[in-house]
């Protein structure tokens, strides 16, 4: 009897929310017809992928603009957030359990590579505050927000939080931004003939495969010697700092994000962005 009324509840859902599924079925199809995208300006490789055009797809039919999709359906899409990203956590539990002993190889380097977001939660929660910015500021400033650090906010804030909208809005602008960004970065660095171009190709693997391939086409052009080294290096750092850097976002930059946001919150943010709870908590400190 509870598995027939399980059934008639699932297909009660689905006859209710046909208009959204159906929808992102078209959405994700036309994406995935378009394609990766790729250019170059100058020396930087620029890719787009196709979840960038399901995004400003998915916008443009939302309640602000064309109005297809209701403000009641969005509302849906952002608990199924969590069922669409499980898998993705999955497959890093995977990839981090077979890649152990590169783990334990190369773990102390990476582990420093993820020590420099700690510099984002410095720099840039401060100024997110002094803008009047909230919670959004704890996803926005805690990691470099790419697919897992998104995933491993929503898992533990849910996806309509503020900290989830926080991720998400640097998770877009690291599309749009991001790889121009770190393509022309490359491009920079490389050019100092500071560090040595494999060195470069390991710092390329940020846990992102859109920078990851912007920035390592950057340099294989650069240096073509090296080509196939460097997107050997790019790749396998690229998948050993998304492990890790899931590790270090929910054991120390994340819980690092909150203090400080909850110490400097009353102290920075302008008084007119502040509840009266934490005015009067405000005053009884005083």
């Amino acid at each position: 009897m509870e598995n027939t009324d399980q059934h008639q509840s699932i297909w009660q859902v689905i006859k209710q929310n046909y208009r959204l599924y159906l929808g992102a079925l078209i959405i994700v199809i036309i994406a995935e017809l378009i394609g990766v995208k790729q250019f170059h300006v100058g020396s930087a490789l620029i890719v787009i992928y196709p979840m960038l055009f399901a995004i400003i797809i998915s916008v443009i039919l939302g309640p602000d603009i064309l109005k297809f999709f209701k403000e009641k359906a969005s509302t849906k899409a952002s608990s199924l957030v969590l069922v669409a990203i499980t898998p993705f956590m999955a497959k890093i539990g995977v990839l981090a359990g077979s890649n152990l002993p590169k783990l334990v190889e190369v773990g102390p380097a990476l582990a420093f590579q993820e020590l420099g977001h700690v510099g984002t939660i410095f720099l840039a929660l401060p100024v997110a505050l002094m803008l009047g910015i909230k919670k959004e500021a704890i996803g926005a400033t805690s990691s470099t927000c790419r697919d897992k650090d998104y995933g491993l906010i929503c898992h533990l804030y849910g996806a309509n939080s503020p900290e989830a909208r926080g991720a998400l809005s640097i998770y877009i602008i690291g599309f749009l931004i991001g790889t121009i960004y770190i393509g022309f970065l490359a491009s920079i660095v490389a050019s100092m003939n500071i560090f040595h171009p494999l060195a470069l190709a390991m710092a390329s693997g940020i846990g992102s495969g859109v920078m990851m391939a912007a920035a390592s086409s950057t340099l294989a052009t650069i240096y073509p010697e090296y080509a196939d080294q460097i997107i050997m290096l790019a790749g396998a750092s690229d998948t050993l700092a998304a492990i890790v850097g899931i590790y270090f976002t929910l054991f120390i930059s994340l819980p690092l994000t909150r203090k400080l946001y909850f110490l400097l919150e009353p102290r920075i943010s302008p008084k007119h962005t502040r509840d009266a709870k934490q005015m009067k908590s405000m005053k009884v400190g005083e």
